[in-house]
C-alpha cells in the first residue's frame, strides 16, 4: 500500500500548487505523510456529509476540489462545523487534500469533465494559461457541440447529464438560436464574460450567473446564457479525477480502491416554478 506522502505527490504532479490563483488554498489539509492509503473519496464539498461518507468507507484520504479553509482561520474548535470536520477526519485517520483552481486550469480539468459530461468535443482553453506552450491548460473551454443544436436543445442536454439539483437549468437569450460553438466553465463564471465575448461563441454555460452581470451580457450581444448549479457543473470533475488516480494505481500496483461520492452538497434544495405568464404590466419595479 502506499503512504499518503506518495499518493499526494502523484496528486501534485496531475494538479500542481503553482497552477492555482494567488487567493486560493490548495493541498492537503490535514493528514500525515506516513499513513498508509488503501481507499479514497473524491467529492466536490469537504463538508460533514462527505467527511461522514469517507468515515463509512473507511477511507484514508478524501480528496474534494473547493477548500475547508478558503479565507483562513483563527480556530479548528469542534464547537464550529468546519472544526467539527477537522477533529472528525484527524480522529478517524482520513487526510483531507484539495485541488481547485489548479484543477480548473489543468489538460484534462474540471471544464474538460463538464464538456465531456455534455458531449462537448473542445477547441480550446477560454482563458490560456500562458505558461503552458502547448496552450492547452486554462480556465473554460470552448467547445463545439456533437451535433447541430439549439440552445433549447443545449440546455435539456445539461439538464438530463448534469447531476439533477432543485435549480436545473436556467437560461437567458432566444431559446431556438443555433449553438455551433459553446464555452463552458464549471463553477462561477460570470467573471469571464469578457473572454466568451472575445470566443465569439453562440453559447455559454456556467454557474451562479447573476443579474447585473447577465443582464449586460445580453444587452452587449446575442449570446445565450445557460446558468446550471455551482455543485453540478463541477461534479463531473470527481468522476474523471478518481479515474486519473486508479489509473496511477494501476501503474504503481498500488491497488487503490478509489469511489465518487454521489451525495448532493448542493446547498439549494427546493424550487418553485412562477406561475407562466406573458403580463408584466403589474410586475413590481
Amino acid at each position: 500500500m502506499p503512504r499518503l506522502s506518495e499518493v499526494i505527490a502523484a496528486l501534485d504532479n496531475l494538479w500542481p500548487a503553482e497552477w492555482a490563483e494567488s487567493w486560493d488554498a490548495v493541498g492537503t489539509v490535514v493528514g500525515d505523510p506516513d499513513q498508509e492509503v488503501t481507499r479514497v473519496l473524491f467529492a466536490v464539498d469537504p463538508v460533514r456529509e462527505t467527511v461522514d461518507e469517507a468515515l463509512k468507507l473507511d477511507a484514508d484520504l478524501l480528496v474534494t476540489h473547493h477548500p475547508l479553509y478558503l479565507r483562513g482561520t483563527t480556530t479548528v474548535a469542534a464547537s464550529t462545523f468546519k472544526g467539527r470536520v477537522v477533529h472528525t477526519l484527524i480522529k478517524n485517520d482520513i487526510a483531507l487534500h484539495v485541488a481547485h483552481t489548479n484543477a480548473d486550469t489543468a489538460d484534462p480539468g474540471v471544464s474538460d469533465a463538464l464538456a465531456g459530461a455534455l458531449d462537448l468535443r473542445i477547441l480550446r482553453p477560454l482563458v490560456p494559461d500562458p505558461s503552458d506552450p502547448a496552450g492547452r491548460r486554462g480556465l473554460g473551454r470552448v467547445c463545439e457541440p456533437d451535433r447541430p443544436l439549439t440552445v433549447r436543445e443545449l440546455a435539456a442536454r445539461a439538464a438530463e447529464r448534469l447531476p439533477a439539483t432543485a435549480q436545473g437549468i436556467r437560461v437567458a437569450g432566444d431559446p431556438d438560436a443555433p449553438v455551433r460553438t459553446v464555452a463552458v466553465s464549471g463553477g462561477s463564471g460570470d467573471s469571464l464574460f469578457d473572454h466568451v465575448r472575445a470566443a465569439g461563441v453562440d453559447a455559454f454555460l456556467t454557474a451562479d450567473l447573476r443579474h447585473h452581470p447577465v443582464s449586460e451580457a445580453r444587452a452587449q450581444s446575442s449570446l445565450a446564457l445557460l446558468d446550471a448549479a455551482h455543485w453540478a457543473t463541477e461534479w463531473p470533475w470527481c468522476e474523471l479525477a478518481a479515474a486519473q488516480l486508479d489509473e496511477i494505481s494501476d501503474r504503481h500496483g498500488w491497488d487503490l480502491r478509489v469511489h465518487v461520492s454521489r451525495t448532493v452538497t448542493d446547498p439549494w434544495t427546493a424550487h418553485a416554478a412562477s406561475a407562466t405568464t406573458t403580463d408584466t404590466s403589474g410586475a413590481p419595479n
